[in-house]
């Protein structure tokens, strides 16, 4: 793991809460959750599904509200601000990798890379060049102007990496990114994810059921009854 523990951290949770009504009933997924992750530092979240990862990624991802306690993203507390200052901290902190891959369907790989680097103000000089160089790490150099219906799913997936890092974000979120692949494809795609990651120096949580692709991350969560352990 990388000597983190100096640093101040990329996501801070403090007493993290999330309810839902249900027919009348209240049901506590989220239970005071608090936690801090570093630039660098790469966890897991585990739990079977409805244990409330989702949920969690959700709050750190500030995708939507309802949460109760703080959420500090680069030292905002996002908690404090409008929707225009969250989408401005998920654009310019944030990537998100999820179980299916949300590629356009209109737009080849590289293009997939490239938009959402245009969003963000790069030149499309810029944003094909950092596109090409991410694909090409993740080994799919001879693929770039494939639109996903021409590509394998573990192609498709390695796109989304490629896509949510396009914009160096320094903490990547990432639900289930291999729950849709076959075993050997699984293994390979959080493989190259992890160390484009680590080559990238971002930070990133990543959800999952499988212990076995946990015990590759340095810390591991595990979310029961709504509490981390």
């Amino acid at each position: 793991m990388n000597d983190v523990s100096m640093t101040s951290p990329i996501v801070k949770l403090t007493g993290l809460t999330r309810s839902f009504e249900q027919g009348g009933v209240r049901i506590d997924v989220l239970r005071g959750i608090d936690l801090a992750i570093r630039p660098g530092e790469i966890v897991a979240l585990v739990g079977p599904s409805g244990s409330g990862k989702s949920t969690l990624l959700q709050a750190v991802g500030l995708l939507e509200g309802g949460f109760g306690g703080s959420i500090e993203i680069a030292g905002v507390d996002a908690t404090r601000l409008g929707s225009d200052g969250r989408t401005g901290l998920r654009r310019d902190h944030l990537g998100f990798v999820y179980q299916f891959h949300h590629l356009l369907p209109d737009f080849n790989a590289r293009e997939n890379v490239v938009l959402p680097q245009l969003v963000a103000g790069k030149t499309r000089e810029e944003a094909d060049a950092r596109a090409g160089e991410l694909l090409d790490v993740l080994g799919l150099g001879a693929r770039k102007e494939h639109r996903p219906s021409q590509l394998s799913g573990g192609e498709q997936q390695r796109v989304a990496v490629a896509r949510a890092l396009a914009n160096r974000p320094q903490l990547v979120l990432a639900d289930e990114p291999t729950g849709n692949l076959d075993e050997a494809t699984s293994d390979k795609v959080l493989e190259q994810f992890l160390q484009l990651v680590r080559e990238e120096g971002s930070a990133a949580i990543v959800a999952t059921h499988n212990e076995r692709l946990a015990a590759r991350m340095d810390r591991v969560f595990r979310l029961h009854e709504g509490k981390l352990e």
